[in-house]
């Protein structure tokens, strides 16, 4: 069975959006190793019209001149048939000024009514680049590829629930699960390191890497716990202030490898101001850096019980309604693991790993004071874990 199987919802998005006419951009966009090459190049099979896929990853091939040659080939095929064609350019965002150049190329092509279609693609980085927002402002529309979900890697390699909470979703990693340790090395030196070495450090300045690269551990380590920024700075080395280490967490969450949540609040500037709670975007990053097998994180209730809460922030993260924040909540000693705040409309989201709680005072304590909301429980008695990875419950908000 293909990769677009796995990743159908993604699939059938660009494929309905290249067979309209072409009016935007399409920017396919995601962490590293997640399938977007694979699921773009499928569906440059599956449409039905020509198409011309090239990408950037050769550093003898970042040009600008490379980028309009390209362009150019694209054009030709939109000319020889009556259906026009599709350009795909794979990791666009590592060609200097490439979003001054798509726009220039672009706007031309819609003032002659060429009817080239174009797709571009790269990991997630490439969404902290001013140019996107910028240069190609109302010009474009985002196609999100997530981590892989438990439903594809379940289906895809036969992962089982306590599986994908410690391996997490990167489909090329499947393969490695057996040997721990060449799986964690996979997971740290091609996906992480090259994350961060490749695409942040080449893509954005960043004026201390070693503190980047600490924090994304830091986090990993304290993923799903509320973490002042004082002791955040208290725990790294050459931290600077808080607003470089927001900085630097704002990165990390562009390239798709953590986030630190804002607290809830009514007021929006409150928000900017609160507690990070820290989040991993994917379990296998937790796991990989935390030292402990399969095996020990699964017999160790309090660290399965932290890597239970990623999973389900993860999911919640990558299958929200684009217009929902996640965000989380705490207030004298009562805290809401998850909130979705989608406009008026929230959702209290408490997760049970295990750890027998009798009753759930953060729920009820958030409702009486930013109520009504809807409240959902996911493990023990609430909606079953494995239910809610498998679906997009996220989307709800």
């Amino acid at each position: 069975m293909s990769n677009s199987s796995y990743r159908r919802p993604i699939f059938d998005t660009l494929l309905a959006r290249l067979n309209e006419p072409p009016s935007r951009l399409q920017i396919v966009s995601g962490p590293r190793q997640v399938g977007k090459t694979t699921v773009v190049r499928q569906a440059l099979e599956a449409i039905d019209r020509p198409g011309h896929y090239a990408s950037a990853d050769d550093p003898a091939l970042r040009d600008p001149a490379w980028l309009e040659a390209q362009w150019e080939v694209g054009r030709r095929l939109a000319e020889s048939g009556a259906g026009g064609a599709v350009l795909a350019i794979d990791e666009a965002q590592k060609v200097p000024g490439w979003a001054e150049i798509a726009k220039r190329l672009w706007d031309e092509d819609r003032a002659a009514g060429t009817p080239l279609r174009v797709v571009l693609l790269g990991s997630a980085a490439l969404l902290v680049q001013r140019g996107l927002s910028e240069s190609l402002a109302g010009r474009f529309e985002l196609i999100r590829a997530p981590h892989w979900s438990f439903a594809e890697m379940r289906d895809a390699f036969g992962f089982d629930l306590d599986r994908f909470i410690y391996f997490g979703g990167y489909p090329g990693a499947a393969d490695l699960i057996e040997d721990e340790q060449r799986w964690a090395a996979y997971v740290l030196d091609s996906i992480v390191e090259t994350t961060v070495s490749r695409d942040l450090l080449l893509l954005t300045r960043v004026d201390k890497p070693a503190l980047l690269r600490s924090l994304f551990r830091l986090v990993c380590d304290y993923s799903g716990q509320v973490v002042s920024y004082q002791k955040l700075t208290g725990q790294l080395q050459d931290a600077g202030n808080t607003t470089t280490l927001a900085h630097y967490l704002d990165l990390l969450a562009g390239a798709g490898l953590a986030v630190g949540l804002e607290k809830y609040s009514p007021t929006k500037v409150r928000r900017r101001r609160s507690t990070p709670k820290l989040l991993a975007l994917d379990t296998a990053l937790v796991s990989a850096t935390s030292g402990l097998t399969f095996a020990e994180s699964r017999a160790d209730p309090a660290h399965w019980g932290r890597l239970v809460e990623t999973a389900v922030g993860a999911h919640l993260w990558a299958t929200r309604d684009p217009r929902a924040e996640l965000l989380y909540w705490r207030d004298r000693g009562k805290e809401v693991d998850f909130v979705l705040a989608r406009g008026p409309h929230l959702t209290a989201i408490e997760v049970k790993s295990g750890r027998r709680r009798d009753s759930l005072p953060g729920l009820a304590a958030f409702d009486r004071a930013h109520g009504p909301a809807r409240k959902l429980l996911i493990g023990a008695d609430g909606t079953p874990l494995q239910a809610f990875l498998g679906s997009s419950l996220g989307s709800s908000g």
